[in-house]
C-alpha cells in the first residue's frame, strides 16, 4: 500500500468502486485471518450508535470507547483520541462504518502504524505528500494561539521541506524523521524566544512552561510541580540550555531509563542503587554510554526528592517513570470506621482461607503417593513384611481395595491439611510483610529462615492430630484385610488417643516441620527471583516455572528432614507385639539407629520427595494462581480492604492490551509530542481542518 493511497469515502454511489479497491488493496497488503476480523467485528457492533439506511455506523465518542487502551490513561485524554477518529472517517461525514473501521484496524496492524496514523492526519488532502502549507496549518490549528511561537520559515523547516516544482513537499519517510527530530527543534526555539538577555539562561518558571508545553503528558504531577528545582542543581537560580537539553533527554528516554534503573536495583544487593551505579550499569549494558552525568544527575534530583546522593529504591524512581503516579495516600482510601488492627485481622482471615483451598487441592492431587509411605515398615517386625517396597505396596492396595484405596483417610487429612496449609502460608507471609523492607521489597536471609520456621512450627497445632489419624486410617486399613478383621474409623481413633494422644510425637514432628519450613520457603523464594527471574522487567512466572520452583525448593527440605519424620511416624503408630516400643524421640533416635542402622533414619527419604515436593508445588501454585485470578477478577473474591502497594508502572510492566490499542495510543503520542494538548481543541469543536483556514472549520 503505498503512501497516500488511504481510501477516501464520500458515501457517494459512484465512489463505491473506490472503497471497493482500497479496502482490497488494504486487505492484500496485509494477511487478516478470519478470526481476528470476527474480533473486529464483535468489537464494531459492541460500539457501533448510529443506524442509517440499515448500516452501522460509529460516532467519535463510541469510536473513542472502540479504539482506546482501557484503563487510567495518564495524561492524554480519551477526547484526544477523536484526532484518530479524523483519519478513519475519510468520508468527513463525521462517521465511522464497518469498512472505514476495517481499512483503521488493518493500518494498525503495520508495524509503522503509529507514524503512519500520524502523517494521515497531517496529509488533509490526501495526496501522499505533505507541503508546507499543510504542515504548518495543521501544526496552528492543534496548538492554540498561547503556545510558545514557532518559526516555520526557520532554516530546520527548510531542510526537510525541500522544493519540488516550486512547491514544499514532504514524503512520508521524510515526515517520520521530521516527527522525530521536531521537539528538539521546538525546544531550541522555545529556550530562545524566553531567553530575552540571550545569555543563555532562562527562569525556572520559563522552564516548566516549555517543559509543560513539550511533554507534561509524559510526567507525573509531583514531577510537575518540582520542575522549577532544576535551577538547584548548579549556582545562580536559573537554568542552563544545557540542563534543558538534558531533561528533555531524560524525558525522550524515560524507558531505556525505567529498563536501566530495574535492571540495576533487582541486581543490587539491597534494591538499591546510586549515580555511581546507575551510571556503571548503564555502561555495562550498552555499547555506548546512554546518559550524561548530567542526565544522571537529572533523574536522582527528581527521584532523590533533591538528594541526588542517595541510595534509592525502585519506588523511589515511580513519581519520575509513571505519569499516573501519585502520592500512595491518594491511592486508594481506608475507610473511616476501620482500624489497622481489623484491617490486620480481616487480611489474615482472608489469606487464611485463600491458603486452606490451595493446601486442599495440594494434598488431594499427591494423597495417593503419600499412602505408599514406606516409613512404618520396620525390620523386627515378628511375622510376614505387609510391603517389599513402594511398588509393592501399590499393588497390594490396588488388588485388595481398589482405586479408592488410594484414597483411604482423605476426608481428615482434607479436614486438616487446610487449616495446616493456611496456617503456614499466612504465618510465613506475615512475618516476611512485617520483616521486608518496604520500599525495595527486599528481605534478609536471617528473616527468610525465621519466617519459614515459624510457619513451620505454628502448623503443628494442625499437623500432629492429622498426621497420627492418617497414619493409622493408612496402616489399618491393609492390616485389617490381611487379619479378616474390619477397619476401625477416624473417630474411633480420635476417641481411643484422646486429647492428649493425638499430640504424640509434636517434638518430632516440631523437629520435622520448623527446618522443613525454614529450608522450603527460601529455597522457593530465591528459585523465583534468582533462578527464573520473577519480577525482572515485569516478568510473572508462568504454570510450569512456578510448578518447578515449588518442587525443586522441596527435595533438599523433604529429604534433610527425613530422620525426624520417620522417629515421628514410629511414636504415632501404635505398636504391635513384638515391635520396638520408643519412650520418646531421643529413644527412638537411639533403637531406630542401633536395630536398623543409619540408613533406617532416612527410610522413605525418596518417597518424602516423590510426595512432598509435587504436593508443595501444587499447594503453593494454587496459591500464586489464586493471587493472579484476585488481582484479575477485581471482583470474584477480592479481599476488599486490602492497601494497594504503590508501584512502579511503565511500558515494560503495564498489563498487555492489544496490539492495535498500543499503536493507536502510539499514534496519539506521537502527535502530543507537538504540543501537550494537541488535539484537544479539534476534539471539543468537531470540525473538519481546512488549508483555507489555518484554524478549524464548522
Amino acid at each position: 500500500m503505498p503512501p497516500g493511497v488511504f481510501p477516501t469515502v464520500h458515501g457517494d454511489a459512484d465512489k463505491q468502486p473506490l472503497k471497493a479497491t482500497a479496502l482490497s488493496t488494504v486487505r492484500t497488503a496485509v494477511s487478516i485471518p478470519e478470526s481476528e476480523l470476527k474480533r473486529w467485528k464483535r468489537t464494531f457492533e459492541a460500539h457501533a450508535k448510529v443506524i442509517s439506511n440499515g448500516e452501522k455506523f460509529l460516532d467519535q465518542e463510541s469510536f473513542v470507547n472502540a479504539i482506546a487502551p482501557k484503563g487510567d490513561l495518564g495524561k492524554i485524554g480519551r477526547a484526544q483520541f477523536g484526532l484518530l477518529f479524523r483519519v478513519a472517517d475519510t468520508s468527513k461525514r463525521g462517521l465511522v462504518s464497518w469498512d472505514d473501521f476495517t481499512v483503521f484496524e488493518t493500518v494498525l496492524k503495520r508495524p509503522d502504524a503509529d507514524y503512519w496514523m500520524a502523517f494521515q492526519y497531517f496529509d488533509v488532502d490526501h495526496s501522499g505528500y505533505i507541503t508546507f502549507d499543510e504542515f504548518k496549518h495543521v501544526f496552528i490549528a492543534n496548538v492554540g494561539p498561547d503556545a510558545i511561537p514557532f518559526n516555520f520559515d526557520c532554516d530546520w523547516v527548510k531542510l526537510y521541506l525541500g522544493k519540488k516544482n516550486g512547491t514544499h513537499v514532504l514524503g512520508y519517510n521524510e515526515f517520520t524523521q521530521l516527527m522525530k527530530g521536531l521537539q528538539e527543534e521546538r525546544l531550541r526555539q522555545a529556550f530562545k524566544y524566553l531567553d530575552e538577555d540571550q545569555d543563555g539562561f532562562i527562569r525556572p518558571d520559563q522552564f516548566k512552561r516549555i517543559i509543560l508545553e513539550l511533554a507534561g503528558h509524559k510526567l507525573s504531577a509531583a514531577v510537575i510541580d518540582r520542575l522549577p528545582t532544576l535551577c538547584t542543581l548548579t549556582p545562580g537560580q536559573r537554568i542552563s540550555y544545557s540542563e534543558v537539553v538534558a531533561f528533555h533527554n531524560v524525558i525522550k528516554e524515560m524507558d531505556m531509563s525505567a529498563r536501566m534503573i530495574r535492571e540495576a536495583t533487582a541486581k543490587s544487593k539491597d534494591g538499591r542503587i546510586d549515580q555511581s551505579d546507575f551510571l556503571n550499569y548503564s555502561a555495562s549494558s550498552s555499547r555506548y554510554s546512554l546518559f550524561t552525568p548530567m542526565e544522571a544527575s537529572i533523574i536522582f534530583h527528581f527521584a532523590g526528592r533533591g538528594v541526588p546522593s542517595a541510595r534509592l529504591a525502585l519506588l523511589d524512581f515511580a513519581q519520575l517513570l509513571d505519569p499516573r503516579w501519585r502520592p500512595p495516600h491518594e491511592q486508594f482510601e481506608t475507610p473511616a470506621t476501620s482500624t489497622s488492627f481489623l484491617q490486620g485481622a480481616l487480611h489474615s482471615m482472608y489469606n487464611f482461607m485463600q491458603g486452606g483451598i490451595a493446601g486442599a487441592f495440594g494434598a488431594t492431587i499427591v494423597y495417593p503417593i503419600d499412602l505408599g509411605d514406606m516409613q512404618n515398615q520396620r525390620n523386627t517386625v515378628v511375622g510376614q513384611v505387609l510391603y517389599k517396597n513402594s511398588i509393592d505396596c501399590a499393588k497390594k492396595i490396588l488388588r485388595n481395595e481398589g482405586v479408592l484405596g488410594f484414597y483411604r483417610g482423605l476426608g481428615p487429612q482434607l479436614i486438616g491439611v487446610a487449616p495446616e496449609k493456611a496456617i503456614k502460608l499466612t504465618v510465613n507471609d506475615l512475618i516476611r510483610a512485617k520483616t521486608m523492607d518496604p520500599e525495595t521489597g527486599r528481605i534478609k536471609l536471617f528473616w527468610e529462615m525465621i519466617a519459614g520456621g515459624a510457619a513451620g512450627g505454628c502448623q503443628v497445632i494442625f499437623t500432629n492430630p492429622l498426621e497420627i489419624v492418617k497414619i493409622r486410617l493408612q496402616i489399618q486399613g491393609e492390616a485389617a484385610k490381611l487379619e479378616g478383621a474390619v477397619a476401625k474409623g477416624a473417630i474411633h481413633i480420635i476417641r481411643q488417643l484422646g486429647l492428649l494422644g493425638l499430640y504424640k510425637g509434636a517434638t518430632a514432628c516440631l523437629l520435622r516441620d520448623i527446618p522443613f519450613s525454614a529450608i522450603y520457603f527460601t529455597a522457593y523464594s530465591h528459585l523465583k527471583k534468582d533462578v527464573f527471574h520473577e519480577g525482572y522487567n515485569g516478568k510473572h512466572l508462568s504454570f510450569g516455572e512456578t510448578l518447578a520452583a515449588a518442587g525443586i525448593a522441596g527435595m533438599p527440605a523433604a529429604y534433610l528432614t527425613t530422620p525426624a519424620d520417620v522417629v515421628k511416624t514410629r511414636l504415632q503408630v501404635e505398636s504391635k507385639q513384638g515391635q520396638t516400643n520408643y519412650r520418646g524421640v531421643r529413644d527412638a533416635f537411639i533403637k531406630i539407629y542401633r536395630e536398623e542402622g543409619f540408613r533406617a533414619l532416612y527410610k522413605g527419604g525418596p518417597a518424602r520427595v516423590i510426595r512432598s515436593s509435587p504436593q508443595f508445588g501444587f499447594t503453593l501454585l494454587g496459591n500464586d494462581l489464586l493471587s493472579l485470578v484476585n488481582v484479575a477478577s477485581h471482583n470474584w473474591y477480592q479481599y476488599p480492604w486490602q492497601d494497594k502497594p504503590v508501584q512502579v508502572e511503565t511500558a515494560l510492566t503495564s498489563r498487555p492490551d492489544e496490539m492495535s490499542r498500543i499503536r493507536a495510543r502510539n499514534a496519539l503520542k506521537i502527535l502530543l509530542d507537538v504540543h501537550g494538548d494537541f488535539g484537544r481543541r479539534a476534539a471539543a469543536s468537531g470540525g473538519a481542518l481546512s488549508l483555507v483556514n489555518p484554524r478549524l472549520s464548522s
